[in-house]
């Protein structure tokens, strides 16, 4: 096996976000590209010694996915890695799960998550069903690095086929069999309630109606058909990009919304009157659930930009709360070393000690399920009234983010100018509120400032995409958009 030098172009460099390598499709992510980051995957589990455990391979709906995905597989196959290939577009985290059933080295998934359409992207998972961590990413960019100017090995797919070395995989029955574990389908399926669900055009569709069929439960799917443009809308379920399927609610017929991003490893949620159910309220909802009806206290593990709530959770039930930066490869280490019940971001995705220490929506979709249905035998209904019951014991999240986007070439000058500004000019009061404590995210990639009512405000740089998130938890819906302009001006007029 060798790697033919070429000529020496200028290669872009490969970098791993906080969820996986993104980029344009035809522009940076290119099926080059693609062999590039699966021979770092390859050198990675050769030096593991794990080769002979073999890697997955999944893919979503979007543009040229498949092949993409099967361009990784022939590297892999290169280096005598067996390959286990998905049978069609799946979830994320099932990826996750089928590393963990299989034992495998690790998983790849071909993905760009929430990103606009014109976006694919790489995303590796560990041995352990955790999205790789900063090690292991690290390592990998190295090994592209200084494989610059090379050329991937490849084995013709075809051909490593015919010799075993691929296995196609559905990994729907073995998921159903280890939800099982711990969540009881058939109570789900029995409710009588009517469950409107929203896919947003991606590979989570499907997946929650099966699970619950059988039963009286009736679960009505929109936005279920394939579409790589995702109805024109980056499939991330916030508003408004889910707002028809606000409307459907708001129209009646229906109990509750399930939402699920693009490629299905975030969750949502809307009551029964079509009111969105933002990202903090969920997580908020999950480890209540968790604490009040499953009886758990191990820690709880959140990013920098998630609730408030966690913290006063925390406290009321006696369960220690570990903080993390941003990021999925960042949680789910710490989930593991804390032991931790659950783990989650602001950006809606949550993973479960339980379960897979990895974002999974439509597990978390069906915990939330499981609440309502507790929570309505204990007389407590419709869903926004358990919203506010949350909201009684956990106190207030008025929440809110923007994205100020910016020019992809103009991105990293922008961010690097923003970043020293804010760092020299820090603000000493928010929408009229002295500032009281501030912190420089770890990461070095953004600000975060509280002030005296215990409101946050938090400025970062995504690592995903050309923008600059400006995040608001307030104690007000007013003191909330107040906060929420300055910051957004704050951004706008560093940059």
């Amino acid at each position: 096996m060798t790697s033919s030098p070429t000529s020496a172009p200028v290669v872009p460099p490969i970098v791993f976000g906080t969820d996986g390598w993104r980029a344009r499709i035809g522009d940076e992510y290119t099926f080059e590209n693609v062999r590039r980051c699966a021979e770092g995957v390859a050198h990675y589990v050769t030096g593991q010694a794990s080769a002979d455990k073999g890697v997955v391979i999944g893919y979503d709906r979007r543009f040229a996915s498949e092949h993409f995905a099967r361009a990784a597989a022939e590297v892999l196959l290169a280096f005598d890695i067996p390959v286990a290939l998905a049978l069609g577009a799946i979830p994320t985290q099932m990826t996750s799960y089928e590393v963990v059933a299989r034992g495998a080295a690790c998983g790849v998934m071909i993905t760009a998550s929430h990103n606009p359409w014109t976006d694919n992207g790489f995303k590796v998972k560990s041995a352990t069903g955790a999205a790789a961590g900063p090690a292991i990413l690290a390592e990998l960019e190295q090994t592209i690095r200084d494989r610059a100017g090379t050329t991937p090995p490849s084995r013709p797919f075809a051909d490593a086929d015919e010799a075993g070395m691929v296995e196609r995989f559905d990994p729907f029955d073995g998921y159903q069999t280890y939800l099982r574990r711990t969540l009881d389908l058939d109570r789900l399926r029995a409710a009588d309630l009517r469950v409107l669900v929203e896919p947003m055009w991606g590979s989570g569709a499907g997946w929650i109606g099966r699970l619950l069929d059988g039963g009286t439960i009736r679960v009505k799917e929109i936005h279920s058909e394939r579409n790589p443009w995702f109805g024109g809308v980056n499939p991330e379920p916030i508003r408004p990009n889910i707002d028809e399927a606000l409307g459907v609610l708001a129209g009646g017929g229906h109990d509750l919304g399930l939402l699920l991003d693009g490629d299905a490893d975030r969750a949502g949620a809307a009551d029964e009157k079509g009111t969105f159910i933002h990202q903090l309220q969920v997580m908020g909802l999950l480890m209540y659930y968790l604490l009040e009806h499953r009886g758990l206290r191990q820690p709880v593990v959140s990013t920098v930009n998630e609730t408030s709530m966690v913290g006063r959770l925390g406290e009321r039930y006696g369960v220690a709360v570990h903080e993390t930066p941003v990021g999925f490869k960042y949680v789910g280490p710490k989930m593991i070393e804390t032991g931790a019940m659950m783990g989650g971001e602001e950006s809606g995705g949550y993973g479960f000690g339980m379960h897979l220490p990895e974002r999974d929506g439509i597990y978390a979709d069906l915990l939330l399920l499981d609440l309502f249905v507790r929570e309505r035998e204990q007389g407590r209904w419709p869903v926004s009234a358990i919203v506010e019951h949350l909201h009684s014991i956990a106190g207030q999240s008025f929440y809110l983010r923007t994205d100020v986007h910016v020019a992809r070439d103009e991105y990293p000058d922008r961010k690097e100018r923003l970043f020293r500004q804010l760092s020299e000019r820090a603000p000493e009061s928010i929408a009229g509120l002295d500032v009281t404590r501030s912190l420089v995210l770890e990461t070095n990639d953004g600000f975060k400032w509280w002030t005296t009512d215990g409101s946050w405000l938090l400025v970062r740089f995504s690592g995903t995409e050309p923008l600059v998130r400006v995040y608001v938890e307030a104690s007000s819906p007013e003191q909330r958009d107040a906060m929420l302009g300055e910051g957004e001006q704050l951004v706008r007029g560093g940059a």
